[in-house]
């Protein structure tokens, strides 16, 4: 089993069945396309690193059912090291690339969670969910795949249930049971990297009952499996990375999210986890959104590195030293280590289950979901105003107008500011803008679930009462005092 490098990992995305579209066109190789070719060099990096004598460490691990060297990112995660390790992958990923890699994340994370609930429903029920998810689990180590995970649906009414919907399709579902395996059939919506990825995870989107029990599966398909079309969505700075003259708009990597259409998909058995056992999806949402909220702490952080850099680089290139700027610096460093350092905190005080998946602390984590969700923006804020105007979206001319024979030699003279030449400032200026209001914000706030969905786990997780007591008990209160019972309406 070798560790795979860049020349693999692309060969092998080149090989699949062309099923993403974006502006109503089809992409023929991912690769090469200027609507993925940037997420797909994102997760080339991480091979990079993966062959890096300096990086090899932290990218690739060892298998705990072979013994052999894998990539990090196809691991089983048995201890808080193996999570933290995750963390501090995902960090360096961020500041290698400037965005996310959901291939190398989301794919790893559903994997390990659906290791612990087969081990529940397999105890429960007598099935070997496990014993599949393992064959799988090899055959993504052996081939040291990127896998992306999908969590969120479509939806439709947020009143409704799935089996209230109008639209069933909302809702992925199964649509038939066979002898064989299943049929599934509706849409994951804003799914991260699939573009990138060479095989999907399937969870279920949230909780269900048993009249929603369709929508209770898990399992994994390749991303081109027939019957699956995947639609890119569209982003601020789209038309900067469709712009092939003149001075770089944007870097060399960046995001996608992809509607996922599943019209009639055929899974077999051997790749379904889970198939209408509704009672178990509670643990997957508990288990993957603890993890799941621990470790973004790390993406953001690591974002907020390079928005750091891009921030002293813009005061250089505007002709100011980056001192003038150091209270706003130091402040994006704190809000960047409180995110990394509670999702650290929450892997730290977690616990082993059963299966011998690690699951990290649900109060902490989810507290850290809502920090995810607040003090990177922050940070993007500050990385604005250290910028200056040039750095806002609609302040700065296209790099063909830089280029233009008519007028862009008066431009780019009146744009040199520092010691820099015009092209760097330029370079400099977009990618504060890229990480800000382009390719920078997916993730922070909804990824991996919403923050008031995070506030409400952190409501029910925090022992009030516990805490009550502790207060009688300082000033020797003995009595109850309860809240005021609301006055009957008459």
């Amino acid at each position: 089993m070798a560790i795979k490098n860049r020349d693999d990992y692309l060969q092998a995305l080149k090989k699949m069945r062309p099923n993403i579209y974006k502006f109503g066109e089809r992409i023929e190789d991912v690769t090469t396309h200027p609507a993925t070719r940037r997420t797909v060099e994102s997760h080339a990096i991480a091979y990079d690193g993966a062959n890096d004598p300096n990086l090899q460490k932290m990218f690739t691990t060892t298998s705990m059912f072979t013994g052999e060297k894998i990539h990090r990112w196809n691991s089983m995660m048995q201890e808080e090291g193996h999570l933290i390790s995750n963390m501090r992958l995902k960090r360096q990923n961020y500041r290698r690339t400037g965005t996310c890699t959901g291939g190398v994340c989301v794919g790893w994370n559903a994997q390990n969670v659906m290791w612990a609930v087969t081990h529940e429903i397999d105890e429960a029920n007598g099935t070997n969910y496990q014993e599949r998810l393992k064959k799988w689990i090899l055959h993504a180590e052996e081939n040291g795949l990127t896998v992306a995970g999908a969590l969120t649906d479509a939806k439709g009414d947020r009143s409704l249930s799935p089996s209230k919907q109008t639209e069933p399709d909302t809702t992925l579902h199964i649509k038939e049971i066979r002898e064989d395996g299943i049929i599934i059939r509706g849409v994951k919506a804003m799914i991260c990297s699939t573009a990138a990825a060479q095989e999907v995870f399937l969870l279920p989107g949230s909780v269900y009952g048993e009249d929603d029990k369709n929508c209770a599966l898990s399992c994994v398909v390749p991303r081109d499996i027939e019957g699956l079309t995947v639609v890119e969505a569209t982003r601020p700075s789209d038309q900067r990375e469709f712009n092939e003259s003149g001075i770089q708009e944007v870097p060399d990597t960046g995001i996608t999210q992809g509607w996922l259409l599943f019209d009639d998909v055929f899974v077999p058995n051997d790749r379904v986890f889970m198939c209408h056992e509704y009672q178990f999806t509670s643990k997957v949402i508990t288990y993957f959104t603890a993890n799941y909220r621990a470790c973004i702490g790390a993406c953001v952080a690591g974002q907020g590195d390079v928005m750091i850099g891009a921030s002293i680089l813009m005061a250089r290139a505007n002709g100011l030293s980056s001192k003038t700027f150091m209270s706003k610096l130091v402040d994006m460093s704190v809000n960047n280590q409180v995110t990394f350092g509670l999702g650290a905190g929450a892997l730290a005080i977690g616990k082993k289950h059963p299966s011998g998946t690690w699951i990290a602390d649900s109060l902490t984590a989810h507290t850290n979901k809502v920090m995810v969700a607040t003090l990177p923006y922050e940070v993007k804020r500050l990385t604005q105003e250290i910028g200056g105007g040039i750095v806002e979206t609609g302040c700065m001319p296209s790099s063909k107008d830089l280029d233009s024979p008519e007028y862009g030699e008066m431009l780019r003279k009146v744009m040199k500011a520092g010691s820099c030449s015009t092209e760097a400032r330029v370079k400099a200026a977009r990618l504060s803008e890229w990480l800000t209001l382009g390719g920078g914000i997916p993730g922070c706030m909804h990824g991996g679930g919403s923050p008031d969905g995070a506030k409400l786990v952190v409501r029910f997780t925090t022992p009030m009462e516990e805490y009550v007591d502790y207060a009688r008990k300082i000033m020797n209160i003995e009595e109850e005092i309860q809240d005021p019972q609301k006055p009957l309406k008459k």
